[in-house]
């Protein structure tokens, strides 16, 4: 049980925050009979009001008017958005079939159902040529003119390979179906006018009464109606739905929390409007209609800041929502992409192929039936030879290339370097060998998402975590001296040392620090009883200033308690050597002046409740700060030294206010405020005139977003590697840049050219000018201006940018993540791999060629959704630099030998033929065509799935390789007709020197063509093992001893007395020798004089 006090239920309280004012708003407007609210909250009032820019607390003068900032902005915005086929639903309905016609509120990742699988899986396998060319052929054979050899040579393993996709198929799906099934049985609490009912995601319905608790996920989206403080107010996670790590202050229905408890809610019947289902999550348009027995109707507006999307969590207290949205409608499932059936480039050169490989077919067959002479029905004698020669395109290929794909990931799976790794998808690890593009996200993926205070630099001394004991003892100095001085107790601890520019020693100016950052934040602290005694928690919308109010605690000064008009803190570092109890300090919150990413400055004004000194403290970016605080010769040194390590430094300034001069502020900023044009500037001009000048430098801190294990190294791996890392992320433009600097995403020489606020077409192409001069600059570039610049100068942009050798996109919506993916793949035809750990991420994951997904803290979304899962960032370079160098060098090897093993079967058909008078009769028939391909060469032919072209230490400590295989040289048309020509020496020497030796009798031509061509291709396999394993030996000597045994059980096509003579033994070591030792000795010259480069390494 957890027992909670938190002073934001106060904070609020003391708000009066209530509908009663909405509810008269005469800002509303009827639109198709509904009550369509003037006053709502768009995106950026939600950033200058309730998220992550606005501190918590302010003053009621103030909140007021940022409240009607935002009405005066939102009566532009918020029309138009809610143009459109709304929905209306019923509030505590007696009859609950309406809730039938909404979608079920189902997550669904599964590619197909019990209708769509067959005619999909199909339609997909024959998409490809070579399965299409094979269906005809087998149909080719119940035609009886057509039909050569037995019907099943040519059905049977077309049917085997479509058994075995489909099973592949049907065991994937069902693996993402039971998955689902998982996420979809989490189990909540649906309130009822008979009590409390635990039922599955899955049943819940709009129009519900959902209660959700402390870190539990919102399993649809909710409007806030109940929440436990008293003030209606709560903190939820959204970095699943949207990527920004703030905290998001959401406030409950006023009559519905006003309620005396959760059951009072049934006495309420009433109509909920809400705006049709939509992407946008920054936007919400609805209204609620409800009344009591006998009362009359109150209807309120609802906005943004009563909702609670899907896939957040609810980070504070518990709160009961009305369902709205569900399923699909969701604004989560809205902007996740529908999983594609994702087909590897492999597959696609090797598609490629098999259509080069019909036209040798194509062609050799003209030219038997124009050798005839085009005689009688030519063109049945021209099918004939299509099907007799069909072996060229090897049906075998689809299966190998299938088995070898799930011994790949198999590979993957029992990896124990990257152990818990899954693979999901194991249609294309081939892919991970071809990588040129990672998109990746940043919180939860590159990032812990831990902030910590690192370092404070106050221009004579600097202090790290390591020497905070030294920082207590200042604090703990300095409060000493004051008690000693000052009779008047502890709460007259910083009336002292105000003496203009007076000379102050260093406890008094750490002290001075230390409680400029317990006062200067919107963190609000709240105590938490988890059954190991009371701990002190912080509630704030921006986890930066969460970590530096834990390190002031840490050196003995607590933020203890905190209301809309005051804050409290206690000194701890005087009370840890038993002297009793920690004194307490008091001060009035007079102005709060939020942090937006216009200003990048945050103020506030206290008073000291026993001293009357009044102070002004900022905190803000060096880059306006310097024009703030007065002269000094090392500001921008330190934090330049802290942003190269990679740190998120602010700085901070005081200054104190005589009571004049507070007063002169004052009345100024209440004239400003009241202005009806330019108010906010007039306001902002005020701040400027009166405090924002020579403010007195305290230091400056640095705070670090932790980084995983590695990311560094792995970063710097990839980009040796020739991949190209792109960072998107839907953080602020200065938390993005620090990121990428602290993981050496951005080298320390390297420029970082920034592009924000852009709002028209001519800056865009000013600022496309400009980066086309900056060739090796990291690019940043925020949401808005990359949305402005792709809107207007896409192809000019993307064609610069995919030469830059790192990008990061800064508040990027998970539309945008994946369009920025597909708009890669589009313009550089280059393959993109995209990784990511949170539902937000789901869209660029199913977008991308590969989509790999991080089990994170706040869920398995990404990589349930993901065709591979892994745990760390970090293992991302030992899947693509090891596992995808041998399954895209494996699949090559082996595709081109399966292909092989077709052509030179069919060079000898050819051959045979011709020396035949051109008729088309089969050389190979029966058991003979089908093992030649099964039991005589299948198993040495997929040995080559063992084997690797270098070591694993050498592929990880020369990444440098990787870049070769992006190239695709391993499988390309150079190396196919390499192949061809080869199988096209081997079969015409084994037939031709085969006829020349016995051409007296018809079966001693083929047993020896027969044998010849086994031993040729055991020989050929030999030939192209790099890295020998007792698997391959024992696969060719197990094959060799097969067929050996098959001799002696097959008298139909062997005679066993020719087989024992002493003639047959030594010509067919001379066939064999003719056909394959002339490859053993190119080979050999060609590794001494043109090695490749990875030989030179091994």
């Amino acid at each position: 049980m957890t027992k909670r006090r938190s002073t934001a239920a106060a904070a609020w309280a003391d708000r009066g925050f209530n509908g009663d004012d909405a509810a008269a708003d005469p800002n509303q407007r009827t639109l198709q009979g509904e009550a369509i609210p003037m006053q709502q909250l768009n995106r950026d009032s939600m950033s200058s009001t309730f998220s992550t820019d606005t501190p918590l607390m302010t003053t009621v003068a103030d909140l007021d008017h940022t409240l009607d900032m935002n009405r005066l902005n939102n009566e532009e915005h918020s029309l138009p958005q809610s143009l459109g086929a709304g929905r209306t639903s019923p509030f505590n309905p007696l009859d609950n079939t309406f809730k039938q016609k909404y979608a079920a509120n189902v997550v669904s990742n599964n590619k197909y159902n019990f209708l769509t699988f067959l005619p999909l899986v199909l339609f997909e396998q024959f998409r490809f040529f070579f399965n299409l060319y094979f269906l005809l052929v087998a149909l080719s054979q119940f035609v009886p003119q057509l039909r050569i050899g037995y019907l099943l040579t040519y059905v049977g393993p077309l049917v085997f390979v479509l058994a075995v996709t489909m099973g592949k198929e049907w065991h994937d799906d069902h693996a993402r179906r039971r998955r689902d099934s998982e996420a979809n049985g989490q189990k909540y609490q649906r309130l009822t006018a008979t009590g409390r009912q635990v039922i599955a995601s899955s049943k819940i319905r709009v129009g519900d009464f959902v209660l959700i608790e402390k870190n539990q996920r919102v399993p649809a989206d909710v409007i806030l109606l109940r929440t436990t403080e008293s003030s209606g107010a709560c903190f939820v996670r959204t970095d699943q739905l949207d990527g920004e790590t703030d905290w998001k202050l959401r406030v409950a229905v006023a009559p519905t929390q006003k309620l005396a408890d959760s059951a009072a809610l049934f006495g309420l019947h009433g109509t909920v409007y809400a705006d049709a289902p939509h992407k946008d999550i920054y936007s919400f348009v609805g209204t609620l209609r409800i009344a009591h027995a006998g009362e009359p109707e109150v209807t309120l507006p609802l906005g943004v800041e009563n909702t609670m999307w899907a896939n957040t969590t609810l980070a504070s207290g518990s709160a009961v929502g009305y369902v709205v949205y569900t399923g699909r409608d969701t604004r989560a499932a809205m902007n996740t992409g529908h999983a594609k059936t994702k087909v590897g480039i492999l597959d696609t050169e090797v598609n490629r192929l098999s259509k080069i490989l019909f036209l040798v077919t194509l062609i050799l067959s003209l030219a038997m039936v124009a050798l005839d002479g085009f005689k009688a029905v030519w063109y049945v004698t021209l099918f004939r030879f299509l099907i007799l020669f069909s072996s060229i395109i090897p049906i075998s290929l689809r299966v190998n290339l299938d088995m070898g794909k799930s011994f790949y990931s198999l590979g993957i799976e029992r990896d124990r370097e990257i152990a818990g790794s899954v693979v999901r998808n194991s249609m294309i690890p081939e892919e991970l060998g071809r990588i040129e593009y990672c998109l990746t996200d940043k919180t939860g993926t590159l990032t812990c998402n831990e902030m910590e205070l690192k370092r404070i630099h106050m221009g004579v001394m600097a202090y790290t975590l390591e020497t905070s004991d030294e920082v207590t003892r200042h604090v703990r100095h300095h409060a000493r001296s004051q008690q000693t001085a000052d009779a008047a107790g502890a709460e007259s601890l910083t009336r002292a040392h105000h003496g203009g520019k007076a000379r102050r020693d260093m406890p008094q100016r750490v002290f001075d620090m230390v409680e400029s950052l317990a006062l200067c934040h919107n963190v609000t602290p709240a105590e938490d009883d988890d059954g190991g005694g009371l701990r002190m928690a912080y509630q704030a919308s921006s986890p930066d200033e969460v970590a530096i109010v834990q390190w002031t605690e840490h050196v003995g000064v607590v933020l203890s308690e905190r209301t809309l008009t005051t804050m409290t803190l206690r000194l701890d570092a005087l009370s840890e050597d038993g002297e009793g109890e920690a004194p307490r300090l008091v001060y009035d919150i007079l102005h709060v002046f939020p942090f937006t990413s216009e200003s990048k400055r945050m103020g506030i004004v206290v008073r000291g409740r026993a001293t009357g000194d009044i102070y002004f403290i900022e905190k803000g970016a060096d880059v306006v700060m310097a024009q703030i605080v007065q002269y000094n010769d090392w500001l921008d040194e330190e934090c330049g030294n802290m942003a190269r390590d990679g740190l998120r430094t602010l700085v901070v300034g005081r200054k104190r206010l005589t009571r004049d001069a507070y007063d002169r502020f004052d009345a100024a900023y209440q004239r400003a405020k009241l202005s009806v044009v330019g108010r906010a500037s007039a306001m902002r001009d005020v701040v400027a005139d009166y405090l924002e000048n020579d403010l007195e430098l305290l230091g400056v801190t640095g705070v670090e977003d932790r980084l995983q294990d590695h990311v560094r190294t792995t970063l710097e791996l990839l980009g040796n590697a020739g991949v190209k890392v792109w960072m998107l992320t839907g953080d602020k433009v200065e938390t993005a840049t620090c990121v990428a600097v602290s993981a050496r995403l951005v080298r320390r020489d390297q420029l970082i050219h920034v592009i924000a606020n852009l709002r028209a077409p001519h800056e865009a192409s000013d600022a496309l000018e400009t980066l086309r001069t900056l060739p090796d600059c990291c690019l940043v570039i925020d949401g808005d201006s990359l949305q402005v610049t792709l809107d207007f100068y896409m192809d000019e942009f993307v064609q610069i940018a995919a030469q830059l050798p790192a990008v990061v996109c800064c508040r990027c919506s998970p539309t945008q993540k994946a369009d920025i993916v597909r708009l890669i793949q589009r313009a550089t035809r280059k393959r993109v791999l995209a990784v990511g750990d949170g539902g937000n991420d789901v869209s660029m994951i199913q977008a991308a060629d590969v989509g790999v997904g991080l089990v994170g803290k706040e869920g398995k979304q990404a990589s349930l959704a993901a065709d591979f899962s892994i745990l760390q960032f970090s293992f991302l370079g030992r899947l693509l630099l090891w596992h995808g160098r041998n399954s895209y060098k494996r699949s090559a090897k082996l595709a081109q030998f399966v292909i092989h093993r077709g052509l030179i079967i069919s060079i000898m058909q050819v051959v045979f033929s011709a020396l035949f008078y051109f008729a088309p009769i089969a050389l190979f028939q029966g058991m003979l065509l089908v093992g030649y391909t099964t039991v005589y060469t299948m198993a040495p032919v997929f040995s080559l799935v063992l084997d690797r072209d270098v070591s694993e230490d050498i592929a990880l400590l020369y990444p440098e390789l990787y870049a070769e295989l992006t190239k695709g040289r391993s499988l390309s048309y150079k190396t196919f007709f390499t192949w061809l020509l080869i199988s096209i020496y081997q079969g015409g020497a084994l037939m031709l020197i085969a006829a020349w030796l016995f051409d007296t009798e018809f079966i001693h031509v083929v047993s020896i063509a027969f044998t010849g061509l086994v031993l040729n291709e055991l020989l050929m396999v030999a030939l192209e093992i790099r890295t020998w394993h007792r698997w391959m030996a024992w696969s060719i000597l197990g094959s060799l001893a097969v067929y050996v045994a098959s001799i002696w059980v097959l008298p139909a096509y062997f005679d066993p007395a020719f087989i024992l003579s002493t003639a047959f033994v030594w010509k067919t070591v001379v066939i064999t020798a003719v056909s394959s030792v002339p490859l053993y000795i190119i080979k050999f010259l060609r590794r001494i004089y043109a090695p490749p480069a990875y030989a030179k390494l091994a």
